[in-house]
């Protein structure tokens, strides 16, 4: 897995995604809104860098990027837990 990779969204918004490695060798998946908002999830299924990299990158292009998150995780059995910050 990668230790840090990044999607921002390209139709002009300040929306990120990203996915690293903790220090215990899990793997998040971070949001920020650019503004105020930073979510952390932790990917608790087994799945490769490439299914998670291709729901960030997909996500992350849409108009409302968290619903579309949680629906690309989902149609690629991705579970997910939220990290308080």
């Amino acid at each position: 897995m990668p230790v840090k990779t990044r999607y921002h969204s390209s139709p002009g918004g300040f929306d990120m995604l990203g996915l690293r490695q903790n220090a215990t060798g899990g793997v998040e998946i971070i949001y920020d809104d650019g503004v105020k908002r930073r979510l952390k999830w932790r990917v608790c299924s087994p799945a490769s860098e490439g299914a998670i990299g291709e729901a960030l990158r997909h996500a992350v292009n849409q108009t409302r990027v968290l619903p579309a998150l949680y629906s690309e995780l989902k149609r690629r059995s991705i579970a997910v837990e939220s990290i308080s910050s």
